[in-house]
């Protein structure tokens, strides 16, 4: 898939004990070099021993003093005395074991107390830390954080922003062996990332420089999330260093999609637009399947249960593959894909995850769905919130002819805006003016994850029955959605990462979510001969067979009394556990 790369960029030890005597030495030697090599340190340690050689002068000056005193008084000390009382009166301790008689000597010393107090008490500690400390934790820091990679590297994935979407994206890319580093201009942002367990460069994400140190020309893919300006800025300065190299770039407005193309981003998204679809795809009367995925011809759907005939079925009762030539590989239930058991009995709130042809997709919402009794509800879908995601969501509504309502509370969103009522989501004289007592399915769109729990929870409790889809920034939160009463919540990040994931795909391995992957694999030995009723590949792995592939062509819906040929390939789904287990049974 791509170049192994050691945990650690820049040595292998094979003794534990020497490698962290060689790291201790290295970091220590870092810090030596950044006082010698950098002008700022330099020109600080240069004032620091100008204090402290001040500072010293004061001390003898003081010193010789407090002895011309001593004679004028008749009293004779000698020079470790002498030093002794100085510095004793200059840090407050103040023993009291030797003091003057004479007016002068009492002069002389309120003198030394005040000046120990100016220059030891408060100078010396602040130059200490502005001078020398707070540098030296710069370069203690700057020896921990890498500024290049290693020369031999290539494949991995070079990210210009840290955020949600690319912090899940990493998750994935390390289930899947590739390798990663963030990018960062900020010694303090470097430093979090590093310490929250990532790998990070430090180098500035619009110099051309750091693009070589990473070697941005033999990586995989660079992924700028970053504001429209930024990641604009980001693909020039990345086509400086390589024409070739693929870029990822997210836009924020519809207007930045040319400009960004424009700039040689090979892949633009826009994530917040493609979040609103997806919600509004997932609503009640949507009857097209939700396509997540495709793998070359086959297509990955969801396919919601409620208001459909196979409610109350079993997957074996409704025969999918034999009427519609569409297999179930999982069952989505409040964001659990659960494995697509014969035997599972289809409740309204589950969501059929299915693979298929486009042709077979596009006759499941015409064969499955229920004839309506009723006309259809005004509105049918109450959005909450009218942002980006929001407005995306209405418009997907209104080209498949579904009667929607916005509800927001700026009235600059409002204004002038059919289909909007303007009012808190939060006020129940709103939502019954905006029709929550009639509408099928509520899209809760607020970027406030804390927000969308509230009107999960509240919704729920005003409609038992309605259909609640929102979306979550937070992975974390999608559970307390679905235990306040979500039946679909779609993560931004999550979505964002998987879009990305997909681009990265090998040839035999497609990732549409968490606990879903497409892969093919050969018929071994192990498989040849045999047929898939023998074989039983989802009870012994939970792998569903999708297709067969034979002479570069897929056999969409394979008989499963047929002998498996051993040229063939197979093409199967399931979790990477199951993946897991099906490499380990059959090719070993």
């Amino acid at each position: 898939m791509n170049n192994s790369i050691h945990q650690n960029y820049f040595f292998v030890c094979p003794q534990p004990l020497v490698r962290k005597k060689y790291l201790v030495m290295k970091m220590l030697l870092a810090q030596l070099l950044f006082f010698v090599r950098n002008k700022e340190a330099k020109k600080n340690v240069a004032l620091l021993l100008r204090f402290l050689f001040f500072l010293t002068f004061i001390i003898a000056l003081y010193s010789i003093s407090f002895h011309l005193i001593m004679l004028y008084e008749d009293r004779n000390f000698s020079m470790i005395t002498g030093f002794y009382w100085t510095l004793t009166v200059m840090s407050t301790l103040g023993f009291g074991d030797i003091t003057f008689s004479s007016d002068l000597g009492l002069l002389f010393t309120l003198l030394v107390l005040v000046s120990g107090i100016i220059l030891l008490l408060i100078m010396l500690p602040f130059t200490f830390i502005q001078f020398f400390y707070a540098p030296w934790l710069e370069a203690q820091s700057q020896s921990r954080t890498p500024r290049f990679l290693p020369k031999n590297i290539s494949g991995h994935v070079l990210l210009a922003n840290f955020d949600s979407l690319t912090r899940n994206l990493v998750k994935k890319l390390k289930k899947h062996h590739y390798d990663y580093t963030f990018i960062t201009g900020d010694q303090h942002k470097a430093m979090e990332i590093y310490d929250a367990g990532y790998k990070v460069v430090l180098g500035d994400v619009d110099n051309p420089e750091t693009y070589q140190k990473t070697r941005a020309a033999q990586a995989a893919l660079v992924v700028a999330t970053a504001d429209d300006l930024i990641n604009t800025n980001i693909s020039f300065t990345v086509r400086e260093i390589s024409e070739i190299v693929p870029i990822a770039s997210s836009a924020d407005k519809e207007h930045s999609l040319d400009i960004l193309k424009f700039t040689g981003n090979t892949h633009v998204f826009q994530f917040m637009s493609m979040l609103g679809i997806s919600l509004a795809e997932k609503t009640i009367g949507v009857v097209d399947p939700n396509i997540i995925g495709r793998f070359q011809e086959l297509l990955i759907g969801e396919f919601p249960v409620r208001d459909t005939i196979l409610t109350g079925q079993t997957l074996a009762q409704s025969q999918l593959r034999q009427t519609l030539e569409l297999t179930a590989i999982g069952i989505l239930e409040r964001g659990q894909v659960l494995p697509p058991n014969p035997q599972t009995i289809l409740a309204p709130t589950n969501i059929l995850i299915m693979a298929g042809t486009q042709a077979a997709m596009d006759r499941t919402g015409r064969q499955l769905a229920v004839s309506p009794t009723e006309p259809p509800a005004d509105p049918s879908v109450l959005i909450l919130g009218g942002g980006r995601v929001g407005q995306a969501a209405a418009y997907f509504l209104q080209q498949n002819s579904i009667s929607y309502k916005i509800v927001e509370k700026l009235a600059t969103v409002n204004k002038g805006k059919a289909h909007c009522i303007l009012g808190d989501a939060a006020d129940i004289n709103t939502l019954e003016k905006a029709g929550i007592t009639k509408a099928r399915s509520v899209i809760i769109t607020t970027h406030t994850d804390a927000m969308n729990i509230y009107l999960s929870f509240y919704c729920r409790q005003l409609r038992p029955d309605i259909q609640i889809v929102t979306r979550a920034t937070a992975e974390r939160t999608m559970s307390k959605l679905h235990r306040a009463g979500a039946d679909l919540v779609v993560s931004s990040a999550a979505m964002g990462a998987n879009s990305i994931m997909n681009l990265l795909q090998p040839s035999d391995v497609s990732i549409f979510s968490e606990e879903l992957n497409v892969f093919l694999v050969p018929i071994t030995d192990a498989l040849a001969g045999r047929t898939l009723v023998e074989i039983k590949l989802r009870e012994q792995t939970g792998c569903s067979v999708l297709a067969i592939k034979t002479n570069k062509r897929f056999l969409m819906t394979p008989d499963p009394t047929a002998p498996l040929a051993k040229a063939g390939e197979l093409l199967l789904a399931g979790s990477l556990e199951a993946e897991k287990i099906f490499r380990q049974e059959y090719l070993k």
